[in-house]
């Protein structure tokens, strides 16, 4: 496209030199990627790769400066992806991204920072954490990417697995409930809070640049398919059944009760923008409020 739209402005044969070749020739998504971390890890169909797409189209579209964005991650598929992006990031124990994520965005409250990691991760051994942030309003936008599976160590039960969802822990099919992940940090205190599938890609950068621009608690919940583990264990068929399976049963109800944002197997998914709303954020109490508390504390006890 760059290409086409140089020779258009009539810059002829000899602008193209060696430099303007190379970046006539850049992947849009370059500029945020460090290449040299490419090849990525992820398998043929997963979704966490166009994820990470949408999510430097957002960066683009918000206008967020690399230069103060940092990127923190879990253990898992997708708590590889901090790894990749061209910004400061970190790659945390299991389950302990946003603990990690607060702590940088307390210190530092000019930095915008991004938790971008799996429902494994996030909804399991980090669910505390998870939770906790969402009930401090802490100032983080957090993207979890759901494939329902725990991917990386070979598809096991998740807590976000389909009831009747076969996996190499549930052969016979799950028994337990699936966490309503929406439902769940909205009544926790989230300020922001939506889900998207992967199929959805406008809809789901113009997401990513609300909660970019968000001050609060956001959260994005990505529907993604694991066609290795959780698909073929599933019937899911190939990852482009997967895709059509997401375009005709996909509902878009901005502001559902989250009663409605149930998943199940093979029932329709909710997506949509559920929670758009402001509150005191833990970085306007840590830094605002906690002071003038302290100075009213000096100044009773030195009448004292």
């Amino acid at each position: 496209m760059r290409m086409a739209r140089e020779w258009e402005e009539g810059l002829g044969d000899e602008h193209w030199n060696e430099e303007t070749l190379n970046r006539a020739m850049e992947h849009p998504t370059e500029a945020g990627l460090r290449t040299d971390r490419l090849p990525h890890i992820w398998c043929p169909g997963c979704g966490i790769g166009v994820s990470v797409s949408a999510f430097i189209d957002a960066l683009k579209e918000a206008e967020i400066d690399l230069e103060k964005l940092s990127m923190v991650s879990g253990i898992g598929c997708t708590g590889r992806v901090s790894g990749y992006m061209n910004c400061d990031n970190f790659h945390t124990t299991h389950g302990r991204a946003i603990p990690f994520a607060i702590g940088l965005q307390v210190a530092n409250p000019e930095l915008k920072v991004v938790v971008f990691s799996g429902d494994g991760d996030l909804m399991a051994i980090g669910g505390n954490h998870l939770i906790h942030a969402a009930r401090r309003n802490a100032n983080l936008t957090v993207i979890c990417v759901n494939n329902f599976t725990y991917g990386m160590t070979g598809g096991q039960q998740g807590p976000t697995s389909h009831q009747g969802a076969r996996t190499i822990t549930t052969p016979y099919g799950n028994l337990e409930r699936p966490f309503n992940m929406p439902a769940m940090v909205a009544t926790a205190g989230a300020t922001y809070v939506a889900r998207w599938t992967i199929l959805d890609l406008g809809r789901l950068r113009r997401s990513m640049v609300e909660a970019l621009h968000h001050v609060g608690f956001s959260f994005i919940e990505i529907i993604s398919p694991c066609p290795i583990y959780y698909g073929r264990f599933n019937k899911r068929g190939e990852p482009v059944d997967e895709l059509r399976f997401y375009k005709e049963n996909t509902e878009i109800k901005n502001f559902a009760p989250l009663s409605e944002c149930d998943l199940t197997l093979d029932g329709k998914i909710v997506v949509g923008t559920f929670v758009q709303t402001q509150a005191p954020t833990l970085s306007d109490l840590v830094v605002g409020e906690l002071p003038k508390r302290a100075q009213k504390a000096r100044a009773k006890a030195a009448k004292t």
